[in-house]
């Protein structure tokens, strides 16, 4: 009777441990990967877009405005299952340039920059007329023929 107990209890424990492996937290890495030897390589007043471009890449973004600001972003997010991803960790590398295209200042940027945007509800609200489900569905009847509503034409040809 023992022995039946050890397997039933070993067998409801790996039962469990399948069930829990469902709820493991996933991460995930999106954008820039950052070496920081290779950020600091890059020196303000000294390097210009086409040291930059070698050194560290494309950038993620380009600003239009500002003398074309660059932005490399790398962010890393978790959830469990099927939740949407939260950002754990976010870095936002800004790049300045001057007139002449020099690189006159570095910025870095963390998750205070992180905006939580909330949706309004299931649906997007409009500007205009609210029709209920009876006028959408009925609205146009006797719409069709009048005046105004085509040109009636024949045979579908064109007609002067």
């Amino acid at each position: 009777m023992t022995k039946a107990l050890r397997t039933l209890g070993l067998a409801a424990m790996m039962a469990a441990a399948a069930m829990t492996a469902g709820c493991t937290q996933l991460r995930s890495h999106q954008g820039y990967l950052i070496d920081a030897d290779l950020v600091n390589s890059v020196q303000p007043g000294v390097d210009n877009r086409a040291s930059v471009v070698q050194t560290l890449g494309k950038p993620s973004f380009a600003s239009q405005f500002n003398n074309g600001d660059w932005y490399y972003v790398a962010r890393d997010s978790r959830n469990l299952a099927f939740r949407n991803p939260r950002p754990s960790e976010q870095v936002t590398l800004k790049i300045s340039f001057d007139q002449r295209g020099t690189v006159s200042s570095i910025t870095r940027m963390g998750m205070a920059q992180v905006a939580a945007v909330n949706p309004y509800g299931k649906t997007t609200p409009t500007l205009g007329r609210k029709r209920s489900f009876f006028q959408e569905l009925f609205g146009n009847i006797g719409a069709v023929g009048t005046t105004g509503a085509g040109t009636g034409g024949g045979n579908g040809r064109d007609q002067p």
